[in-house]
């Protein structure tokens, strides 16, 4: 049965209170710490954390007096915050999903409510809502097709830009139906103001003129197959470009730094749903789906993958020795996942999913953690040069970390199980991270058994 003090913690935390003033300094003692700054491990280490930062790293360090102390034993592995570089966040409960599965960083990629880039980020950065670091895209789109703000001309493109700048967003997203005087004057202006553009493929320019452009990150790997990759005339619509086609793209990525959203598994789930509401059903009965906002739950029952009929699974396999070719290149890859707009990934959750789907891939364990790590950490400081550093485990680095009770790269399995998540210095020890899991079930609960 649920103890007293975790159904407390979990009533303070669903209304967004902290139980309690955070110590003035944090001491991990006897961890063993994965710096991700390289292929590393250092034993047996003290961790010092104040003021939402890493202080000091060492193994003789003094631990001050007061300081609260989280004592690994000599056997638990301290490392970076996690990272989903594509997520679709409407709500709190959605934060608290993120957070419970070790994220610490999250990046929106359109139709985040005005309320969460606002006054949501802002108690989540004050400690009034438990929940990762938000960066936020505005999406805008050439025509209203796909639901996102249209900009139908290079003047409304530059007006765009300047709401999304005065209204605290960090990119703007691009989208299929863009013109390509639209889609010039979004980066132009973009540079402007401070908001670099990412996203999807705008069909009438394709990802080569877009990233010649001034796109600086592909939202998709999927997003290759549509404008960069030759298929034959004639081909099946489902088919897989040749592997020979992979060199150019790894060229041309190399040749321009851009980065590439390593969402592997969104691809592989969208073509295992294809044409299968047994897929579908099946999901929606995983642990995981106990987390579903019930809107969410009628959206994945709905799926409109569904209805569509070819198989996907040539392409999927593709992709997959696609990133595990760009991995080994050296092109700068970050996790993402699209949850949980796509039916099969749920919020937080997911990100695990596409750590196991790269290693299957072929990327080695640090490759793949690079993707959740300290790639989201490079990619935010090149494009958002005033935020925090994160991504490593450093001194002066954001205190964004997670406590684990195996080494990673021996098992990425540990990362599910997460015996502690800290959030720019802010300690949720494993015990609160299940008091927000329990929180979301009552809550979800409570709503079914009102209507």
């Amino acid at each position: 049965m649920t103890s007293f003090r975790v159904l407390l913690a979990a009533l303070f935390l669903s209304l967004g209170m902290p139980l309690a003033a955070q110590p003035a300094v944090t001491a991990f003692v006897r961890v063993n710490v994965l710096p991700m700054d390289s292929e590393r491990a250092l034993r047996n280490q003290t961790v010092l954390v104040s003021d939402g930062r890493v202080q000091a790293i060492g193994s003789r360090l003094s631990v001050p007096d007061g300081a609260r102390i989280v004592d690994g034993g000599g056997t638990a592995w301290l490392l970076p915050g996690l990272a989903d570089m594509h997520v679709h966040v409407g709500t709190r409960d959605e934060l608290a999903l993120l957070l419970a599965n070790g994220i610490t960083t999250a990046l929106d990629l359109g139709e985040a409510p005005n309320a969460m880039v606002g006054r949501t980020r802002a108690a989540v950065a004050r400690g009034d809502v438990p929940g990762p670091r938000l960066f936020v895209a505005l999406a805008v789109d050439g025509s209203p097709r796909y639901g996102h703000l249209v900009v139908a001309t290079p003047e409304a493109a530059r007006w765009a830009v300047r709401l999304a700048k005065a209204n605290g967003y960090d990119f703007i997203k691009v989208y299929n139906g863009l013109s390509p005087e639209a889609f010039a004057a979004l980066v132009a202006e973009g540079r402007e103001v401070g908001l670099p553009v990412v996203g999807h493929t705008v069909e009438s320019l394709g990802l080569e003129r877009q990233i010649a452009g001034g796109q600086v990150m592909v939202a998709h790997l999927e997003e290759f197959l549509y404008s960069f990759f030759r298929v034959p005339e004639g081909a099946d619509p489902n088919s897989a470009p040749a592997d020979s086609e992979i060199p150019r793209a790894i060229d041309y990525l190399r040749r321009t730094g851009t980065v590439v959203t390593a969402d592997l598994a969104t691809y592989q789930t969208i073509a295992a749903q294809r044409g299968r509401q047994d897929v579908v059903d099946a999901w929606l009965r995983l642990p995981e789906a106990r987390y579903l906002a019930p809107s969410d739950r009628i959206a994945w029952r709905g799926s409109g993958y569904v209805r569509r009929e070819g198989s996907l699974a040539t392409r999927a396999a593709f992709l997959a020795r696609f990133v595990d070719a760009l991995a080994d290149a050296g092109i700068p890859l970050i996790s993402g996942t699209d949850a949980p707009t796509i039916p099969g990934l749920a919020s937080g959750f997911a990100l695990h999913r596409n750590l196991a789907a790269l290693e299957a891939a072929g990327l080695s364990r640090y490759q793949v953690l690079a993707t959740a790590t300290r790639g989201p950490g490079a990619f935010i400081a090149s494009t958002n040069p005033e935020a925090e550093r994160f991504g490593t485990v450093a001194m002066g680095q954001r205190a964004d970390l997670l406590l684990v009770a195996a080494n990673p790269l021996d098992d990425l399995g540990t990362l599910q199980r997460p015996l502690g998540v800290m959030a720019g210095g802010r300690w949720h020890d494993a015990a609160a991270l299940q008091a927000l899991l329990d929180a979301i079930i009552a809550r979800y609960a409570g709503a079914t058994l009102s209507q």
